[in-house]
């Protein structure tokens, strides 16, 4: 059975259809409260280290290589993809990232990863 995997701005509302609702960022959002967060787990450590974010600086032309430099560090992160897999298996989880560009963020690198290397995650980005 395929893991059903979405990506969704923490800032949007909260779904029941959001399934484990895991937040992927280093830092806690601004102006979010724990309460409208709902989150399921806060996985800092499968986020972009502060180094590769900073240098990153959310600068679309650096995407190509923000995504090289943070799959290099995913691959690294054995125990953070072990902590997220139960979430995996258990039903639908929706990656939150609070970047303003839904194109460009660590969540929808870390789903891609997820689709190509588990071979059975589908990847959605929550509207």
């Amino acid at each position: 059975m395929a893991a059903d995997v979405r990506i969704k701005r923490i800032y949007d509302q909260a779904s029941p259809e959001d399934g484990a609702r895991v937040l992927v960022d280093r830092v806690w959002p601004r102006g979010v409260t724990k309460e409208a967060a709902a989150l399921t787990v806060w996985l800092k450590e499968i986020a972009p280290s502060t180094a590769l974010r900073k240098w990153f600086g959310h600068e679309p032309a650096r995407f190509a290589e923000f995504r090289r430099r943070y799959l290099d560090e995913i691959r690294a992160s054995a125990p953070a993809l072990e902590r997220l897999r139960p979430y995996l298996e258990g039903g639908r989880t929706t990656l939150l990232y609070a970047a303003h560009d839904p194109a460009h963020n660590n969540a929808v690198v870390l789903a891609d990863y997820l689709r190509d290397h588990a071979g059975r995650q589908h990847v959605r980005h929550s509207a």
